[in-house]
């Protein structure tokens, strides 16, 4: 089954020859797809008035090996069309304070381990070379992404004096990047909501040849449509928070793992950091009641 598949369509083709209660299952989808997506096999059967394994027969009906891989699809395709509207009634189920603090964590975890065992190691390393090879390396992130762009460009400028961030203003984005070309790096962060103009400025910085590393959720993300190189990380949240966690810690090992490729840069830069910190007391290391 091709991934761009709409698997609404494949419902609507599929319903004459459903059972019946098969196709309460695909009627109870098509209308609450926003809901479904984030259902266990056993909860969705429980909400049509269904067995669990009912559902599982359903999920084999439409071509797949079992329910998590049509949850996933059912995921991917509506991913970018929740509005915050949506994402909050999906928040309903944190039922109270306890409740929603433990869900979260569980969620925020799940999309670390899922993260973790599909990283593509290869694309990982060609990431961290082309960050340390280029002349210049544009970071574009727009929206809630802004604080991905920022941690990354914080770090990545005290290892590296060739990196520019985006601000968080949309008008900017292209007077930052016209002048880049093919020895130029572009990173791009997005997560859904996709924002429109950090796609735009992918595709200019494309068409001035320079390489593209997009860091978003998906293969397809229409970020990694322009890109050389997309390294993924989770955002998985029933809310309508984006969760950060993941594409965070991506962010983390990715400076690290630059900062060991110029480790003698590195040394050098924040010895002489250290320094000027100290001078100028950027940090403290007294409480009040200390003396």
């Amino acid at each position: 089954m091709s991934e761009n598949y709409d698997l609404m369509k494949k419902i609507q083709l599929s319903f004459q020859r459903l059972s019946k209660g098969q196709k309460m299952i695909a009627q109870y989808i098509m209308d609450n797809y926003d809901k479904a997506a984030f259902m266990t096999a056993a909860k969705l059967g429980e909400k049509v008035g269904v067995s669990e394994s009912t559902v599982v027969r359903f999920a084999n009906v439409l071509d797949f090996e079992g329910y998590p891989q049509m949850q996933k699809e059912l995921q991917e395709m509506i991913r970018t069309r929740l509005t915050t509207v949506q994402r909050i009634e999906m928040s309903n189920d944190y039922s109270n304070e306890e409740n929603a603090f433990k869900k979260v964590l569980k969620a925020d975890i799940d999309n670390l381990r899922i993260t973790m065992d599909s990283i593509d190691f290869r694309v990982f390393e060609a990431a961290v070379k082309s960050i340390t090879e280029a002349k210049h390396v544009y970071i574009v992130a727009l929206r809630s992404s802004t604080t991905l762009a920022d941690f990354l460009g914080f770090y990545l400028n005290l290892i590296r004096d060739n990196v520019r961030v985006s601000s968080h203003s949309v008008t900017d984005v292209f007077e930052m990047l016209f002048r880049v070309d093919k020895d130029d790096l572009v990173i791009g962060i997005g997560f859904p909501r996709y924002a429109s103009k950090t796609i735009e400025a992918l595709d200019y910085a494309k068409s001035q040849g320079a390489k593209v590393l997009a860091i978003t959720d998906s293969v397809l993300s229409p970020l990694a449509n322009y890109a050389d190189f997309t390294l993924i990380a989770k955002s998985n949240m029933e809310s309508f928070v984006d969760s950060l966690v993941a594409p965070l810690s991506l962010l983390n090992a990715l400076i690290i793992a630059v900062g060991i490729k110029e480790k003698n840069t590195v040394s050098s830069s924040f010895a002489k950091l250290e320094n000027i910190w100290e001078k100028y007391k950027i940090y403290s290391y007294k409480g009040k009641n200390n003396k």
